[in-house]
């Protein structure tokens, strides 16, 4: 036992029915140290940390704290043994303030007093380095606010071992800087931090160490210093992967969708798109970036006919005959009966692109199937497509007759993007198409983009990593508030610029 080991699991196990998430595997988090874990999709990271937090129970295998052998059966044993977990998806009560949130579910003797509470806060906050209003309503707070809430939340509960699931995931750049900034200081109070990521860059930027997962199994822990992304890479995947995305130059591009002033107002009045301008071109990667709720989703719907428009024009340009379509407040049957091949890979996997009870075979006929008659069927049939996709994908799945809904999530992204994209589109519009996905599959569906890039298709690509919109796109398109705030070269901007202008919520120039 390391001495100064804040947590040690050994030979963790945990199955659900006759599927092994985690099979014996070993992990030790010193205290004053941040450890990434790294792993594909299906690898049991979140298991584990689910483990640690009581919200599963291993079916084998030993847990301790500080050295000494606990037993973890649910959150509040987690609380007890000084364990906070900060999800992805946060739980706060958008009405109440940041301390109200912070205290609430508390245990305290005696009359509760929130003024006290709240100086206990601003101590934490000054300790840190956090920026929070302890009185500020959580319905008035941006992203960042709530995760900060999230954690001192945790902090103020007496956890001294965190455990942070995709913390960067809707952050600027510069709000990541400011929480790499926080955890180090955390780091250097003692605290033992755990951090789940898909993000290579950010693993070798803040961690100390880095623990891989294969497949449920523990595969190795280096010294974060002494390693790179594609050593870490392998270890994840079993073989050696090439991360580079190759961008072309635009051939011969070409006006394929006009969007013109459009605006959209929420049931409550709400502005969620405001005088909104672009120009998607034929072999060209268009990148929509900006902070999460910024308008994104209703953009792409208002293109696909989903979503209603108070204003403006959308204008799509056939490639065949050069002539001018009206899409503004069509549905999307009317638009594709209008021979616009629009394919969508929404934000919500399963509420709108897929039927969960459904099997691969037949969600791939859903998307063109109608009258009878299917582009599928008569180019080739769906269980065909259906194998095809399974197969370059990697999609993990006992056959293509499983019902997508016992797929995981980063599987069912797989069969959703690989669907949109044989559908042959003359404009693919993809919102987090590697949401969840790991870093393998993540390239391959940046390099299925890319080609049909190469095929003419006019590709609109929303994505969460500026790194990648920056290496993989041609332009970028900000979005600030529901305003566009700036629309940037590529090759030419930089990552700053782009969380700059995340910032904004004043129109900018538009190209």
């Amino acid at each position: 036992m390391n001495s100064n080991a804040a947590l040690e699991l050994r030979n963790v196990t945990k199955h659900f029915g006759s599927v092994v998430a985690n099979k014996n595997v070993d992990l030790t988090v010193r205290k004053g140290e941040i450890l990434s874990i790294l792993g594909e999709n299906g690898s049991g990271k979140t298991t584990l940390m689910n483990m640690i937090a009581g919200i599963y129970y291993p079916d084998d295998g030993q847990i301790f704290i500080d050295g000494k052998e606990v037993v973890i059966r649910s959150p509040k044993d987690a609380y007890r043994y000084h364990i906070g977990m900060i999800h992805q998806h946060f739980k706060l009560v958008d009405i109440f303030s940041a301390a109200e949130n912070i205290v609430l579910g508390l245990e305290e003797k005696g009359s509760f007093n929130l003024k006290k509470a709240t100086e206990r806060v601003r101590e934490i906050s000054a300790k840190y380095g956090f920026e929070i209003d302890p009185e500020k309503k959580i319905y008035q707070m941006s992203v960042s606010e709530k995760q900060t809430v999230e954690i001192i939340k945790v902090l103020y509960r007496g956890a001294d071992i965190l455990i942070l699931d995709e913390p960067t995931a809707v952050l600027t750049p510069q709000e990541t800087q400011k929480l790499f900034s926080v955890l180090r200081k955390m780091r250097d109070d003692g605290k033992a931090i755990i951090i789940i990521t898909h993000k290579l860059h950010e693993v070798l930027a803040l961690s100390d160490r880095v623990t891989v997962l294969r497949k449920g199994e523990y595969i190795d822990t280096v010294i974060t210093a002494e390693t790179n992304e594609a050593q870490l890479t392998e270890m994840m995947v079993g073989k050696k992967i090439t991360l580079d995305i190759d961008r072309s130059e635009p051939k011969n591009p070409q006006d394929r969708l006009f969007v013109k002033d459009i605006c959209c107002v929420s049931r409550d009045g709400v502005k969620l798109l405001d005088n909104v301008s672009f120009t998607a071109r034929s072999g060209e990667i268009l990148g929509i970036a900006g902070i999460a709720g910024s308008g994104q989703r209703e953009l792409l719907e208002a293109i696909a006919g989903l979503q209603h428009l108070s204003s403006g024009e959308i204008t799509y340009i056939d490639p065949e005959s050069g002539s001018e379509e009206d899409l503004r407040d069509k549905t999307p049957l009317q638009i594709r009966d209008m021979g616009v091949r629009l394919s969508f890979v929404p934000e919500d996997r399963l509420g709108m692109g897929l039927v969960g009870n459904m099997d691969i075979i037949e969600n791939m006929m859903l998307r063109s199937y109608q009258k009878g008659k299917s582009m599928f069927l008569e180019r080739k049939k769906p269980k065909t497509l259906a194998e095809s996709i399974i197969n370059q994908l990697e999609v993990v799945t006992p056959n293509a007759t499983t019902p997508v809904r016992r797929l995981s999530g980063g599987n069912v992204q797989k069969v959703l993007v690989g669907r949109e994209i044989a559908s042959a589109p003359t404009v693919l519009m993809a919102a987090y198409p590697v949401r969840g996905l790991d870093i393998n599959s993540s390239y391959t569906i940046y390099n299925l983009l890319n080609q049909q890039k190469e095929n003419g298709v006019a590709v609109i690509f929303v994505g969460e990593d500026l790194d990648v919109l920056l290496e993989l796109c041609d332009r970028i398109l900000v979005l600030g508030g529901g305003k566009v705030t700036g629309i940037e070269d590529a090759r030419t901007t930089t990552k700053e610029a782009i969380g700059l202008l995340m910032t904004k919520t004043d129109g900018g120039d538009e190209t």
